[in-house]
């Protein structure tokens, strides 16, 4: 076979974050939107995936257009394996980012044991192109489990994660520069484009009121995929993302160069680890005493006297009950207004409120969901949003 991959360009990663945000939004769009829910999502971004595939093993060499819809649909795909393991049965994030950690290792070992090399550029047996795409499977899933951990999980924020996420992603471009090895670069900034892309959709898919551009999942999927199609297109007709012999020779000689690169992939691992376990215990400790300050401060407290099980859950119950009287007045505007000063309040508060009682919350969280799924519908029934929201007031007022 021919080389099956695109040589590593600006083109290259400007379509690979446009790919990324569309998994976050076109996920999104197909769970809630469309209401397909998590599962049917799945099932559907499944099958695409593997038709996709086929074909892309079929062909002897690079096509832009294969080969860039296998990595959208993979983006999809690899966000809803993070997200069902998270939302379908609580699975921790810090499992999966474990587990997809050492998937992603035990792929990168095996595939060195086998072909001797984790060359980016001369992917030309199948069996090499089954390890890459294997690859970039578990870093999708990983930058999600990764990414969600910190931004939701953690509180930090998608913005501040994609700041955190950006500054990595220049430092290991620069020690690149430097002499670090290009596939583990490679590698690195890959993982690390996702979580960056999930901060680029969530900006631009958040409304203006909550610091966001206010496009919605929908608007920013369109545009996100036509910038995908336009520069597919391009590089389709121009060539230019061809791998040439010219970078070939130049891999060679940098694995030559660096015949045994373990002591730099020990190095960047440990500096990794360091860095990320460092920053998860202290932001453990912030919320620890964020967590105490609510206790101490009798907002756990019900009327009656009892421990309610998340603490006052009343400002969740106003938003509730205003999304509830818009649906009944036929003000969907409103509705969807009120929706995401609900999806941004609790999404603010998870941090807190997880720790609390992850039980109590993921029924709350359940319960929202279906909220989301039938304000934000394409075609949205009234019926079935005041039973969502009726069963929602039910739930906040008995996690």
């Amino acid at each position: 076979m021919l080389n099956k991959v695109p040589e590593v360009t600006i083109f290259f990663w400007i379509i690979k974050v446009l790919c990324t945000t569309v998994g976050e939004t076109a996920s999104d769009f197909l769970n809630v939107n469309l209401n397909l829910g998590l599962v049917g999502t799945s099932v559907v971004m499944g099958i695409l995936l593997v038709v996709t595939l086929f074909i892309q093993f079929k062909t002897k060499k690079y096509v832009p257009v294969v080969y860039w819809l296998n990595v959208a649909l993979i983006s999809i795909f690899g966000t809803l394996v993070t997200d069902n393991l998270t939302d379908g049965i609580g699975f921790p994030l810090e499992y999966s980012t474990l587990i997809f950690s050492a998937l992603l290792l035990i792929t990168f070992a095996v595939w060195y044991w086998q072909e001797k090399t984790l060359s980016i550029h001369s992917i030309l047996t199948t069996k090499r192109e089954a390890f890459y795409w294997l690859a970039v499977l578990f870093t999708f899933a990983l930058g999600t489990a990764t990414g969600d951990l910190y931004a939701e999980a953690l509180g930090l924020g998608y913005a501040t994660t994609g700041i955190i996420i950006a500054a990595i992603v220049v430092i290991v471009a620069l020690a690149w520069r430097m002499g670090l090895n290009s596939i583990l670069a490679f590698w690195v900034i890959y993982i690390m484009s996702r979580p960056l892309g999930a901060s680029i959709g969530d900006l631009l898919t958040q409304s203006r009121a909550h610091g966001g551009v206010g496009l919605g999942a929908t608007t920013t999927t369109i545009i996100f995929t036509a910038g995908i199609i336009v520069t597919v297109a391009y590089l389709a007709i121009t060539k230019k993302d061809a791998t040439t012999g010219a970078a070939l020779e130049d891999e060679r000689h940098e694995e030559e160069k660096h015949p045994h690169i373990f002591a730099q992939v020990v190095a960047v691992a440990v500096l990794f680890a360091v860095v990320a376990v460092g920053g998860y215990y202290f932001r453990q400790r912030q919320l620890h005493a964020q967590e105490q300050a609510i206790i101490s401060s009798g907002s756990t407290a019900t009327s009656t006297g009892q421990i309610a099980p998340l603490g006052d859950l009343t400002q969740f119950k106003n938003i509730a009950q205003a999304i509830l009287t818009s649906v009944q007045a036929g003000d969907w505007s409103g509705a969807n207004s009120h929706t995401d000063d609900l999806e941004y309040a609790w999404d603010q508060s998870e941090a807190q409120l997880k720790r609390i009682n992850p039980t109590a919350w993921n029924h709350v969280d359940g319960a929202l969901d279906t909220v989301f799924r039938e304000i934000r519908a394409v075609k949205p029934n009234a019926q079935t949003a005041i039973s969502a929201l009726q069963s929602l007031l039910s739930t906040l007022s008995n996690p």
